[in-house]
């Protein structure tokens, strides 16, 4: 006798149990498509603007180096360009920028360190509840409030040790623009060096590490990305800041890396061809965009840096 094998009925799919909440509807797919739709838009305007600043500033630029050639821009010695006897050497700009940005790095690189470590290794739950949000409420002060406490006040201390500093210097907006940016440092700082795992601490701990070996030993090297973006980020505030230094500085350009002496950067004179009473079009105006382009090289340069020692030093857990 011949057995007969059926073969199992296939069961079907419970489509009539499905909640009307799960079911695909029109109108749920075209708010999805609409959300979509307005975060690429969002998304979009930052690389539009981006792209709309360096279209205007290789523009304007073009207009200038067509009538000032790049090699008396990069190493003329004198910056005089609103003057008849016109000169155009950025790189009196760029030392006012490398003075007052290199003296406000020596202030906020240290400090915004150390108050990093303290924050993330040895500060209790409710100091560091307390200090964060009044450290990063210093970095919210108009840059305005800055320049004038850098002249008004900061200078007149120095005077008293250093008589012979004049009332316009590199050195007090120096000074007042690194304690500006140590809230940026020692913040980026305190969120790189809280997120290397404890495993790390206990390990170092378990050894005979005490606390400060194990931040200085084991907790900065494996937090060194996040430290060097925080680090790069804080030259680049420095090299791009404009209201400090054009209050306390004096805007006078010279070839000059001495912090004791008035200085211009690139951003204050931007500033100070942006207020006055130039024709739009000349030479003395399309200045203004070719020193903008060389802050924003240096401000690239930076960035790519920072990208880079993100990428080299990073650790994986």
């Amino acid at each position: 006798m011949n057995a007969t094998v059926t073969a199992p009925p296939v069961p079907t799919p419970p489509t009539a149990n499905v909640s009307d909440r799960l079911r695909r509807r029109a109108s749920r797919h075209i708010k999805e498509r609409v959300i979509e739709a307005l975060l690429f838009g969002a998304a979009l305007v930052s690389v539009f603007t981006t792209a709309a600043i360096v279209y205007i500033l290789v523009k304007e630029s073009w207009i200038f180096f067509e009538a000032v050639p790049l090699s008396r821009f990069l190493f003329d010695t004198q910056w005089t360009p609103l003057f008849d006897d016109a000169h155009y050497g950025i790189m009196v700009l760029l030392s006012g920028t490398i003075t007052s940005s290199a003296v406000a790095l020596l202030v906020a690189i240290p400090l915004g360190t150390i108050i990093a470590i303290y924050l993330s290794e040895f500060a209790p739950f409710k100091v560091r509840e307390i200090a964060k949000p009044f450290l990063e409420l210093l970095g919210d002060v108009p840059t305005i409030v800055y320049g004038y406490f850098a002249l008004v006040f900061l200078t007149p201390l120095l005077q008293k040790i250093y008589p012979d500093l004049p009332g316009f210097n590199l050195l007090s907006a120096g000074l007042v623009m690194g304690v500006m940016i140590i809230p940026y440092v020692a913040s980026l700082s305190e969120d790189a060096m809280r997120a290397v795992p404890m495993a790390l601490r206990e390990g170092s701990y378990a050894m005979g590490a005490t606390r400060l070996q194990t931040a200085l030993r084991v907790v900065m090297p494996a937090a060194a990305s996040g430290i060097g973006a925080a680090y790069i980020l804080g030259i680049s505030r420095a090299v791009g800041e404009t209201m400090i230094v054009a209050v306390a500085a004096g805007m006078q350009p010279s070839l000059n890396f001495n912090p004791a002496e008035p200085g211009a950067t690139i951003t204050s004179y931007i500033v100070q061809v942006a207020l006055g009473d130039l024709p739009h079009g000349s030479i003395g105006y399309q200045t203004i965009f070719a020193a903008g382009l060389t802050l924003m090289l240096m401000t690239l340069l930076f960035n790519l840096l920072g990208l880079w020692l993100r990428k080299r030093y990073r650790e994986v857990y």
